[in-house]
C-alpha cells in the first residue's frame, strides 16, 4: 500500500472508531469518557484517548501505537486500558475492541462468576459469558484475567468493572457489547420477581444455537434479522 493509501484507511478507521464511541455513550453504555475503543490496521492500532470527551475528536485528534504500545501518531495520551486492548491483539485474531462500564452487565459481574444461560444469544460469544476477578484498570493483571475469562469466547465481563467484547470490525465488537449489556439487563429483569427462578438453557441447547449461527442468513454478526 502507498503511504498515501494507508494514510486514507487510517483516516477512515479512525472516522468508524470516534463513530463507534460516540454510540457507546450515546446509548447509555459508558458516562463521560469511561470505557475505550479500538481498532487495528495493519500493524497499528488506533485508541480512543484518555479522558477526551467523545464528542471533542476530531479526525487531527487520531491516536495510533504500535503492538508493543509505542505510539506512532498523535498528541494526546492513549487510554489508560491500553494494556487490556493490546492483549486482545497479540492473543486473538481480534480486529476491533469494545470496553464499556454498562451498567446492567457490571452489576451481573458483581453477582455471579458467569452469567447465567438466560437467551440463547449467548452463544454469540461462543457459549456463557464468564466474569474476570477484579484488578486495578490498566493493570497487567487485568489483561491476564481478562484472556483467561475469553477463552473461546468473544466477549466477557470484568468483575466490578465492565464489559470487554472484541470482533473482525467496529460494528461486530459494538454489536456483541449492546447483546451483552441486553442479555444481562433480561436475566436482572427476571431473577428480580420474589420467589422465582428464571429457567435457564443448557449449555447443549445454546451450542446448538452456535451450530446454526455459522449458516444464518447475510449478517456476520449472528443476529436475526
Amino acid at each position: 500500500m502507498t503511504h498515501h493509501g494507508r494514510r486514507d484507511t487510517t483516516e477512515e478507521a479512525w472516522r468508524e472508531l470516534v463513530s463507534t464511541a460516540r454510540r457507546t455513550a450515546a446509548e447509555g453504555l459508558v458516562v463521560g469518557t469511561s470505557g475505550n475503543v479500538s481498532v487495528r490496521v495493519g500493524d497499528l492500532v488506533l485508541v480512543t484517548p484518555s479522558g477526551v470527551p467523545y464528542d471533542r475528536l476530531t479526525p487531527e485528534d487520531t491516536v495510533a501505537v504500535d503492538l508493543e504500545g509505542r505510539q506512532v501518531l498523535g498528541e494526546l495520551v492513549p487510554t489508560s486500558e491500553l494494556p487490556l486492548h493490546l492483549a486482545l491483539y497479540r492473543e486473538t485474531d481480534a480486529l476491533a475492541v469494545v470496553h464499556t462500564h454498562a451498567v446492567h452487565a457490571t452489576a451481573v459481574s458483581t453477582l455471579v462468576p458467569e452469567l447465567p444461560l438466560i437467551h440463547y444469544m449467548a452463544a454469540a460469544f461462543g457459549g456463557p459469558v464468564r466474569v474476570a476477578p477484579y484488578a486495578l484498570y490498566g493493570s497487567p493483571e487485568l489483561a491476564a484475567h481478562m484472556l483467561e475469562a475469553l477463552r473461546g469466547r468473544t466477549g466477557c465481563l470484568l468483575g466490578n468493572h465492565g464489559t470487554v467484547t472484541y470482533g473482525a470490525n467496529l460494528d461486530q465488537a459494538y454489536d456483541r457489547t449492546a447483546q451483552l449489556e441486553w442479555m444481562a439487563r433480561l436475566w436482572l429483569t427476571a431473577a428480580a420477581l420474589p420467589g422465582r427462578t428464571p429457567a435457564l438453557l443448557s449449555a447443549e441447547q445454546v451450542a446448538e444455537v452456535a451450530q446454526k449461527l455459522k449458516g444464518y442468513g447475510q449478517r456476520d454478526d449472528g443476529t436475526e434479522g
